[in-house]
């Protein structure tokens, strides 16, 4: 005889042993011959990778369980289901945490070197590297573990280089200096999409420009011509005003732009004007870019310290002057007095000083979008630098095809306009970083000759005249370049192994909306460029975790939850069940930090209810043999019929919810049935045929469908909550002569067949259980004691209703303590509580000597206000012209049923309500 089950759940005894036992067993690996020799259908996910110094937040909690619901789930259906685990290297991120650790000794990077430097993040990586996945073990997560991969892995890094390489040759990767987004902290160029813009509350200034004194008859007929941006100084002088949110970049004008056809400057072109405080005189130049309705249709130009503005110095010739050194301190470049100053510092001193010249026209308060590093949350400068770049528009064209022709879909769908738009304006990607640490650029610089190889292999000399005096190029590539290979580096590409040919391409990216640009898109161009496919077919996009203020959890807000956390107080499965119950397609999650055991109550709740239902039911069946269903078909009741029917019925929900991503669904689905109907219901109602009151047959039809619908809701609920459903199953004798699955996590996947249903059944304990949950409401709502007995007075009811509940009065009894049941007008039994069902049968309770005859008036009442309102707001839906003609017909016409039925309980309850008043 096995052990007892446990009377309460203790997550913590089972979840290790029983993850072990799959590990040992090896239900997570699938083997390439499962998919190329035996043809069973593959079905991958890649993890997105997460950083290799990370530690486990919710939001890692979430995305993974969601991949892991969508892997159990397929590979219960037989796929060959491989999720693929991995690190990314996080090129800054990792970098960052061992300068810090070097700083706390009194040291820096420099002070080591490259190589040790190099070495001495390889020995942290090597260290706690990976530790993120074994977390990742503690909530379920079913990775083929021995696929395990590392951006910098020596496979992974040979797949970036011949990337590289190809890109290379054929001209989509190319060199050159333009302005990009730098970040001083981290002394690194970003792409565009790692410097997130942040709404603030800044200022506009609007300076002033002397004109030279030869300019000043052009700038005296733009200002009698009614050009509002020139004006007078104190002195005399003629003056242009420019607007900036930025005045320290003004040290480094060449030019004040206008556009050419703007009749109030046109006059002013060429003209020159004194740039205050340098000594120095620019040029107005026109160009097309400047928008002369936005303003005063003039605009100062720093080619060194703006994109736009670069490109109208390219255009006009104007030699770039960089005023700040990498770190965002003005250099030798600007006047004495600025040199050394930091940037913020330094416009606190150019204004000042713009002030003491009588040239600060102004300054307003200005919301605008502030770059930020999203590694360190410092303020990006624009910065005019040499780096490497990739076209990126030959790669978009493909992958914005595959959007639109719905070859990869997106959910929520809102997603795909998003995407579509950033691949048609779509810019080119800078792909070096000043960093030490991450993958080299495969660049050398031969200085014999001066060629420059870009090569798959590290050269010992140049292919051209033979010099071993060779330089590396120092910078690494951005992170996101290896990580956009994933999908196929992973299986080791550019070989043509195995792997590659049976799990490429994968089905379903799991992730979060912030990197749909970092890293979606671009795996999709990359599988477009070197695998000749997309990458996967179905892109789900799932919210965000945050705190119950709606906040996203941070460190530094104190608002995040440890996952771990929460696993040891309330088990795995409290947590998956909580996370996967709240995440409504295109929604965010909220939970509160500061209350842990009320946020994931319902998880909590809900495994202890499985477990409990489980406990009761092996109790119930008992260690004798148990017969299969079909051998007990002819001595099925009503009520097995009734939960076999809907729990076919669920399998086709839950099925149909997890192909459209509809997690909450599959969730309220599962606790509906199995709380709402199996436990609360058909438990309760067979309960007696157990103990074997009903005869014997009986007590073996009830067994057998319990072994039966508790296996099958067990196999429907094991990918949201494995542990407890796993343990459980373990426990559940099995039918005799039937074959048993090796273990639930490859156990097959419930299939829904419509001719096992039973809609009389359906109907006949839908009816039961409306009656009694009546009866039940009508004595609480009236204090009548748990013990007391009550008499129930059916009328109007239907004679396939009135049957139904004659062959349950049994059960109605004792589940409504009904002592006695009658069917017929309730005449001469005095005042009762009253009810009507939805058939429109009504339940007449005598309650005479006990009721409250004023409430009862004022329940009436409220009910007939409430039918009255529901009944006004369908016949303003059928009196809409509109709705009848044009929505479907069955839509309608359950629209007048609803009318109908609204008005039959809305009589009789007046009518009630008339008897009382006579009362």
């Amino acid at each position: 005889m096995a052990e007892p089950l446990a009377p309460r759940l203790d997550p913590g005894a089972i979840e290790g042993p029983l993850y072990r036992r799959w590990m040992e067993r090896g239900y997570f690996h699938v083997p390439a011959r499962a998919v190329l020799e035996e043809g069973r259908a593959p079905y991958t996910i890649v993890i997105p990778p997460p950083n290799v110094t990370a530690v486990l937040h919710m939001g890692h909690g979430l995305n993974n369980t969601i991949q892991d619901v969508l892997i159990r789930w397929k590979r219960m259906q037989g796929a060959a289901a491989l999720w693929v685990p991995g690190t990314d290297h996080a090129g800054i991120a990792t970098q960052n945490v061992v300068e810090r650790q070097l700083a706390a000794e009194g040291t820096t990077r420099f002070d080591l070197g490259r190589d040790a430097f190099v070495e001495r993040v390889w020995s942290f990586v090597e260290e706690t590297g990976g530790t993120i996945l074994d977390q990742l073990k503690a909530i379920g997560a079913s990775c083929d573990w021995s696929r395990t991969r590392f951006t910098l892995d020596a496979e992974l890094s040979r797949a970036v280089r011949e990337v590289f390489v190809r890109l290379y040759e054929k001209g989509l990767i190319y060199r050159g200096e333009y302005i990009i987004n730098w970040c001083p902290r981290c002394l690194t160029a970003l792409s565009n999409e790692e410097a997130e813009g942040e709404e603030s509350d800044g200022k506009l200034h609007h300076l002033r420009y002397p004109f030279a004194p030869e300019a000043s008859d052009a700038a005296r007929a733009a200002a009698e011509a009614g050009a509002e941006a020139i004006g007078r100084l104190p002195d005399g002088r003629w003056c242009l005003t420019v607007s900036t949110t930025r005045p320290e970049t003004m040290l480094g004008d060449t030019a004040v732009a206008v556009h050419p056809d703007d009749e109030r400057y046109r006059g002013l072109i060429g003209a020159r004007v004194e740039l205050p405080l340098t000594g120095r005189t620019i040029p107005v130049i026109a160009d097309a870019f400047v928008d002369p309705e936005f303003g005063s249709g003039m605009v100062k130009v720093t080619p060194a310290h703006d994109p736009n503005d670069f490109e109208m110095g390219r255009r006009a010739g104007l030699e770039p002057l960089n005023v700040m050194t990498p770190e965002a301190v003005m250099n030798e470049n600007v006047p004495e007095p600025f040199r050394g100053m930091d940037r913020f510092e330094a416009r606190r001193a150019v204004l000042e000083a713009f002030e003491r010249e009588g040239l600060l026209a102004g300054v307003d308060d200005h919301r605008h979008a502030v770059p930020h590093c999203y590694r360190c949350d410092t303020v990006v400068e624009p910065r005019l630098s040499e780096q490497w770049f990739v076209r990126m528009k030959p790669l978009a064209e493909p992958a914005l095809q595959a959007s639109k022709d719905g070859t990869i879909t997106f959910t929520p769908a809102r997603w795909q306009k998003v995407y579509e738009h950033w691949m048609e304006n779509i810019r080119d990607w800078c792909i070096s970083r000043q960093l030490w640490w991450g993958h080299r650029i495969p660049v050398w610089y031969c200085q014999g000759c001066g060629e420059t190889l870009v090569l798959r292999e590290d050269p010992s000399a140049c292919p051209h005249c033979g010099s071993e005096d060779l330089e590396q190029d120092p910078d690494v590539l951005d992170t996101w370049f290896s990580s956009w290979l994933w999908p196929f580096s992973v299986f080791y590409w550019p070989d043509e192994t195995e792997d590659l040919e049976a799990f490429y391409p994968t089905q379903t990216l799991c992730t979060a909306p912030e990197i749909l640009f970092f890293w979606v898109a671009r795996m999709i161009m990359a599988g477009y460029e070197f695998m000749g496919e997309a990458p996967f077919t179905q892109v789900y996009l799932h919210g965000t975790v945050r705190d119950a203020k709606g906040r996203k959890m941070s460190k530094s807000l104190g608002n995040g939850i440890d996952p771990l956390e929460v696993v040891e107080r309330f088990g795995a499965d409290a947590l998956r069940y909580t996370l996967l119950s709240a995440c409504a397609v295109g929604t965010d999650i909220r939970l509160d930090h500061e209350d842990l055991e009320g946020s994931f109550a319902p998880g909590r709740n809900f495994a202890n209810k499985i477990w409990n239902v489980g406990r009761f039911t092996l109790m119930s069946v008992g260690d004798e043999p148990v017969r299969p269903l079909p051998s007990v078909q002819g001595d099925l009741e009503a009520m097995d019929r009734w939960i076999l029917s809907r729990l076919d019925r669920t399998a086709e929900a839950v099925s149909e919810a997890l192909e459209r991503f509809r997690l909450h669904e599959v969730c309220e689905r599962l606790y509906q049935f199995m709380w709402g109907e199996f436990a609360d219901w058909y438990l309760e109602l067979a309960k007696p045929r157990l103990r074997g009151d009903a005869g014997e047959a009986s007590r073996q039809a009830a067994r057998s469908t319990l072994v039966g619908v508790l296996d099958g809701a067990l196999r429907l609920l094991h990918p949201l909550i494995p542990f407890v459903t796993a343990e459980l199953w373990n426990r559940l004798p099995w039918p005799e002569g039937v074959e048993r699955p090796e273990d639930l996590t490859v156990a097959p996947w419930p299939v829904s067949d419509p001719a096992g249903r039973d809609p009389e059944a359906e109907a006949e304990l839908e009816a039961l259980r409306e009656l009694i949950t009546t009866v039940r409401s009508l004595r609480k709502e009236y204090g009548v004691g748990e013990g007391q007995g009550v008499e129930v007075v059916v009328d109007g009811a239907e004679e396939a209703f009135r049957a139904a509940v004659e062959r349950q009065r049994a059960a109605l009894a004792r589940m409504a303590r009904v002592d006695a049941l009658a069917f017929g007008r309730p005449g001469g039994r005095g005042v009762g509580a009253h009810a009507v069902l939805q058939n429109g049968a009504e339940v007449f309770v005598p309650l005479s000597g006990v009721i409250d005859l004023d409430r009862e008036r004022e329940r009436l009442e409220t009910e007939v206000a409430r039918l009255r309102g529901q009944l006004e707001g369908v016949r303003k839906k059928l009196g809409n012209a509109a709705f009848v003609e044009r929505a479907p017909a069955d839509v309608v016409e359950r629209e007048r049923d609803k009318e109908r039925s609204f008005r039959e309980q809305m009589d009789k309850l007046e009518a009630k309500l008339r008897t009382l008043a006579e009362a």
